[in-house]
């Protein structure tokens, strides 16, 4: 009896220290990327001053660009996406909505408010997509393509948008976004700076929710009234301007958001489009691009570009937030799996032997070891294994960190492209930083958890994105 006690004392001790080192390790990463996100903003915005001697909108040099709209039951905010998207000041662009089978009125939406008129022309070859059963031409807006197809999934839709336009450049961007009017003439710098080298760009995201919007521009940038919203403000802050920020610097940029990205049409189609056997489409293309330029010897660069921002409507109950985050997790372990020969690889470069083995311990482990650490620490508190002052120290560190990080976030925020300018929303910001880590930090670890057992049942369900439409109002039930 004394010796299964002594094993379950010891098995404790050592699992508990396994989290304890675990989260200094990762946090250490998070420390060294969030430090070289400052460096890679002040670049950006030493760059973002400087004004090129022609008006950019009547520049002839910029490349031609698709904006790809993947449409399913968005007759919400539909309308307002594309006013925003028509009005974008760019020299070239063909906006390509691609209706995929939509049960609700998207498409009657469409053709009464864009005035479209059906092509007769045929298809010349053939589409990687489910049946298309229709195009049409909008009689007002002549860039304005809309494409009606069979419903096969978000990937499908991107593919068919992808092989029905000539653009060098394509845009792929969600129905329920608003991109600011300049967006694209800032994302697309990369590819002027070095266009044989650049094949993609990420910009911005931020959350739309409770914010003024008229005829597709956010005219008034306001903090959600509600919580969950706030706290993703928080989340997208820490995200973009630290996290992605700090892998551009480390030339490992692996994630480039589905609601806005640039990427090079060829390359793209060399690839084979969006893989349709997937539910994070975004991640996974991006990492099939490193793949594919380190296997092919090109020299290349996947770049983020903070100042060019995209608006999303971001989920305000529990119950959609967590099919969101769970189909999140589930892509994001069935992407790492896929590709998991990368990963160690000293063949795929940095991109391999770092990026993504950090990646996935930080992403993909680190929300199940914290998880575990919250059931194992107060039992091994309880049992007296370990002491409670330890315990206690650890618990403020680790808060006190998670706190640092977010407003790392806000101070990046703060310091560059502030869109939340008033002193009592940067309050209310630091405020959010404090409070996502009681309560709702926790509740993401149980979601990863829940993710986990749904990727390994075989789970594949998208999960549909309830919306209340831009300009304020609740999720409709």
């Amino acid at each position: 009896m004394a010796s299964a006690t002594e094993l379950a004392v010891w098995l404790l001790t050592a699992s508990g220290l396994v989290v304890v080192l675990y989260y200094v390790v990762i946090n250490i990463n998070y420390l060294l990327i969030h430090s070289l996100s400052l460096l890679e903003l002040r670049d950006d915005v030493r760059e973002s001053e400087w004004n090129p001697p022609f008006r950019p909108f009547q520049s002839p040099f910029y490349p031609g660009m698709a904006v790809l709209v993947p449409a399913y039951n968005e007759e919400a905010t539909i309308t307002e996406s594309l006013r925003s998207l028509l009005t974008l000041n760019y020299p070239d662009t063909e906006i390509v909505v691609v209706n995929d089978g939509s049960t609700d009125d998207t498409l009657e939406v469409l053709h009464r408010e864009f005035d479209l008129a059906p092509l007769d022309a045929e298809i010349p070859y053939d589409v990687p997509s489910e049946p298309i059963r229709g195009t049409y031409r909008s009689e007002t807006y002549e860039n304005l393509l809309v494409v009606d197809k069979a419903n096969g999934g978000k990937s499908d839709a991107l593919n068919a948008g992808l092989w029905l336009t000539d653009k060098e450049l394509f845009c792929a961007v969600d129905s329920d976004t608003i991109i600011e009017r300049d967006a694209l003439l800032q994302i697309v710098r990369p590819f002027l700076r070095d266009p044989q080298r650049v094949v993609a760009t990420g910009g911005t995201i931020r959350v739309a929710n409770d914010c003024v919007v008229k005829d597709g521009v956010v005219e008034e940038v306001h903090l959600p009234k509600t919580g969950l919203p706030g706290l993703q403000v928080m989340e997208y802050l820490r995200a973009f301007y630290s996290g992605r920020l700090g892998l551009d610097r480390l030339e490992g940029l692996i994630l480039i958001s589905g609601a806005f990205g640039v990427f090079r049409s060829d390359y793209a189609r060399e690839i084979g489009g969006y893989r349709h056997d997937t539910i994070t489409e975004d991640f996974d293309i991006v990492v099939r691009l490193h793949r594919y330029m380190i296997e092919h010897d090109i020299e290349y660069d996947v770049e983020f570009v903070p100042e060019p921002v995209a608006w999303t409507e971001v989920p305000a109950s529990r119950r959609v937030l967590g099919r969101q985050r769970r189909r999140w997790y589930r892509g994001m372990i069935e992407t790492l799996v896929t590709h998991r020969g990368m990963l160690f690889n000293p063949k795929y470069g940095r991109v391999g032997t770092y990026i993504l083995p950090v990646f996935a311990a930080a992403e993909a482990l680190g929300p199940l070891i914290e998880g575990f650490g919250y059931l194992l620490l107060p039992i091994a508190v309880y049992l007296g294994v370990l002491n409670f002052e330890f315990f206690l120290v650890f618990f403020l560190l680790t808060t006190g960190f998670g706190v640092f990080l977010s407003w790392f976030g806000i101070f990046s925020e703060v310091w560059s492209y502030n869109r939340y300018d008033h002193p009592v929303q940067i309050v209310r910001l630091l405020w959010y930083g404090v409070l996502e880590n009681f309560g709702y930090r926790q509740y993401k670890t149980y979601l990863a958890w829940r993710g986990l057992v749904e990727y390994l049942r075989g789970e594949q369900s998208w999960g549909a994105m309830e919306r209340a439409g831009f300009g304020g109002g609740d999720e409709k039930e």
